[in-house]
């Protein structure tokens, strides 16, 4: 058998035999992020076909959601994508408030912007550090996990919880926020955006770091489409699209009046939007995409995911003084027993990961007759054998790691 072509300078071909080798990467492997197994076939180093398995992780979570309230199923999302557990609870909440016509008041509208976009930034902190491990960079991890730690202290203040909330309900959350919390969480803004610059150091402009990541994994725009992609793997290959902008009026007009940009590379400049250059007060500018990324790339994806830290900071410190200026209520949440309305109800929300949608359909009872989630990793991560075919097998952990799925949501 003959060595597979590929186009990459750091392969030499030879004229040699090489023997065709399968191996399971995972299900218990760091660089699957999760309980994930990868069945890869290789031909000397080079990987020439992929297969991933799921289910390892499979709980039933949507049946159990037929046999509960909509209220008593909160706990269950959190369950699902359990790095960004605020947004999940927020995709249940609007699609049961949908179903009951139901409008939560302005307060508790600036109070779901302030956390869910809280838990976006502590979500691609892990998504940041742990890419850094898989590509063997240990202190990137840490720093990131000291600066989460902090949102999660802010977090166990507001709902008494760390990881798994269950904090926004359907009708507004379980309590107002506590006095002084916003304080607080503008004390960590304004430090936080100090540190940014560091993670770029560390990671984004890191020779080793673009080595390992630019150029290797490229997914085309139209991949990216056909296989549903969302989320920063979607905005990555250069596809305008966050459903903050593009979504359901429910879920949009949380963030109307709000100024923030799509992170996608603009078509005729080739370049990110900049206006979120202005949360660097000492006139630092974000780094430049170098010269060996492709679009769609490792590289690039990881990137979407670094200024959207960024344009999380700039919503959190909006929201805050929207939040403040508000009175009256966040929005009590429905009663335990709550009966639905005779009906169905879809909706989507931008998650940290992409697009997150809820689908519930009631006969008229306290439980819904029908629950189902679309997965925003599922998609994700299923390009993983496409973008793995003809890629050297030490760059696997590289693509896998890009693409951020969380095992947890898309089991269930």
């Amino acid at each position: 058998m003959s060595a597979t072509n590929i186009d990459d300078p750091r392969v030499i071909e030879f004229d040699v035999r090489t023997d065709e080798m399968l191996i399971n990467m995972g299900p218990q492997h760091p660089s699957t992020h999760g309980v994930l197994r990868l069945a890869l076939r290789t031909d000397g180093e080079i990987v020439s076909d992929l297969e991933p398995h799921i289910g390892y992780l499979h709980r039933c979570a949507e049946k159990i959601g037929e046999n509960l309230t909509a209220r008593q199923f909160v706990p269950y999302t959190d369950r699902m994508d359990y790095l960004a557990a605020m947004n999940m609870n927020l995709g249940w909440a609007l699609t049961i408030e949908k179903l009951l016509d139901h409008d939560v008041p302005e307060k508790g509208r600036h109070l779901r912007v302030l956390i869910c976009e809280m838990n976006r930034i502590a979500s691609h902190l892990v998504a940041m550090g742990t890419y850094g491990l898989d590509l063997g960079a240990f202190s990137p991890f840490l720093y990131a996990f000291r600066e989460r730690e902090r949102i999660l202290d802010l977090f166990e203040k507001a709902c008494g919880a760390r990881l798994t909330y269950s904090y926004i309900a359907p009708g507004g959350a379980t309590a107002d926020l506590p006095s002084g919390w916003t304080a607080e969480c503008s004390e960590f803004i304004n430090q936080f955006k100090k540190i940014i610059p560091e993670f770029h150091t560390l990671l984004t402009t890191n020779a080793i770091f673009i080595a390992r990541t630019a150029g290797i994994g490229v997914l085309s725009p139209r991949m990216a489409i056909d296989y549903g992609c969302t989320g920063p793997v979607l905005r990555g290959s250069g596809v305008y699209h966050d459903l903050r902008f593009h979504g359901e009026e429910r879920y949009t007009e949380l963030y109307d009046g709000y100024e923030f940009d799509v992170i996608c590379v603009d078509s005729e400049t080739g370049k990110y939007p900049d206006s979120h250059q202005e949360v660097y007060k000492d006139g630092l500018k974000y780094p430049d995409v170098p010269a060996d990324a492709i679009l769609g790339d490792c590289w690039h994806r990881f990137y979407v995911r670094m200024l959207e830290v960024v344009q999380s900071v700039r919503l959190v410190e909006q929201s805050i003084a929207k939040y403040d200026a508000c009175s009256g209520s966040h929005g009590e949440p429905i009663k335990l027993t709550q009966k639905l309305p005779l009906g169905e109800a879809y909706l989507e929300t931008e998650a940290p990961r992409g697009q997150m949608g809820f689908y519930v359909v009631s006969d008229g009872q306290s439980n819904p007759w029908r629950v189902r989630a679309r997965s925003s990793c599922f998609s994700n991560l299923y390009v993983t054998a496409p973008l793995c075919r003809g890629v050297l097998l030490a760059d696997v952990p590289a693509v896998v790691g890009s693409l951020d799925v969380v095992m947890g949501e898309i089991d269930r």
